[in-house]
């Protein structure tokens, strides 16, 4: 099943379906996480994502932070000056996901190591 499928009516489950994966698909993003649990302890801005969020490129913050913008879980907030100073926040909606995140993350930390050494034994039981 596809989310896209054009001029195919979806059953009420299919859509349900397809309505949580996207927004799974956006909030546990490569990128989104770090983005949202930084936003979440207070205004950031742009330059400190940049810093924080190790890897990303400026293209791919611009672009996740308009994606979480557009999807409610981030405010922007322009300031006029010279630069423009602008900041993001945390909505009540993300403040709400907060804690969930923080445990997926801490979670992935606790079991990271366990996991590349099963990742290392099952590669080299189905070698070759």
């Amino acid at each position: 099943m596809t989310c896209a499928a054009e001029n195919v009516p979806f059953t009420p489950g299919q859509a349900r379906a397809c309505t949580v994966r996207e927004v799974l698909d956006r909030v546990g993003g490569k990128w989104s996480i770090g983005i949202l649990v930084a936003a979440s302890h207070g205004p950031v801005r742009f330059t400190e994502l940049e810093r924080h969020i190790e890897g990303i490129s400026r293209r791919m913050l611009t672009l996740t932070l308009r994606n979480l913008e557009r999807d409610g879980l981030l405010h922007r907030t322009v300031y006029p000056t010279v630069p423009p100073k602008v900041e993001y926040t945390a909505t009540p909606m993300a403040l709400e996901l907060y804690e969930s995140l923080v445990a997926l993350t801490s979670w992935a930390e606790r079991h990271r190591r366990a996991i590349a050494e099963a990742r290392t034994r099952y590669d080299a039981q189905h070698a070759g």
